[in-house]
């Protein structure tokens, strides 16, 4: 009896999806790009409040001390530009994001589809108070700098020297921070806010010194 060859038996073995394509579980997947527009609202409020405080407040007690001398001038100076300075810039964008908000409520409600309670809930809204607070915050810290570096030194050269150099380098902080998050030129951020800087705070002596040289005022106490 003739005997029929035994057809050999299939076995299937299932391949993990994780073996079948080692591609595709070891190229990781592109990180999303960044968004710099949605960066520049806070950056800018952030940077220009900061830079605004140092070169304002830098410039005013670089411009006192053209007319007087004494350390406790200078001072004294510093800090009224620092709470006036940061008292202004918060009202100013208190006021500022106001009127951005009436404006967006208001397009939510001509759109006759827009939740404005839902869309305050979720933070889309713009707060007034918080960007006061910021703005506030942002200023004083700037003006922080030179008030105190060169408030409490008594030699009139060596205070200006350590007003001019600390803000000279908060300016190139400020700038190189500002166009690292806004994806910009470091190198030519920095050398736009130094120069200006330099140039307010320079013309601020200038004119002042000037004044007290025309009506001939005395600004020798202290030096």
């Amino acid at each position: 009896m003739q005997m029929k060859p035994q057809i050999p038996t299939i076995v299937q073995i299932s391949i993990p999806s994780t073996l079948k394509d080692p591609a595709s579980a070891t190229t990781p997947k592109p990180a999303a790009p960044t968004n710099y527009s949605a960066r520049a609202q806070w950056v800018r409020a952030a940077v220009l409040g900061a830079n605004d405080g140092l070169v304002s407040t830098a410039s005013l007690m670089i411009g006192v001390s053209a007319l007087n001398a004494t350390a406790h001038f200078m001072l004294a100076s510093g800090l009224a530009g620092l709470l006036a300075g940061a008292f202004s810039m918060a009202i100013g964008e208190f006021v500022s994001v106001c009127s951005q908000y009436d404006i967006e409520v208001a397009e939510l409600k001509r759109k006759n589809h827009g939740d404005v309670d839902a869309a305050k809930k979720e933070g889309e809204m713009p707060s007034p108070a918080r960007a006061a607070g910021a703005s506030f915050v942002s200023f004083a810290l700037g003006a922080m700098l030179p008030l105190l570096a060169g408030g409490f030194i008594g030699s009139w050269v060596a205070r200006l020297a350590v007003v001019w150099m600390v803000s000279s380098a908060g300016l190139a902080g400020f700038g190189a921070a500002g166009a690292y998050f806004g994806g910009s030129s470091v190198m030519k951020a920095t050398m736009r806010v130094v120069v200006g800087g330099w140039s307010a705070m320079c013309i601020t002596f200038g004119v002042l010194r000037f004044v007290a040289f025309a009506f001939q005022l005395d600004t020798s106490g202290g030096i």
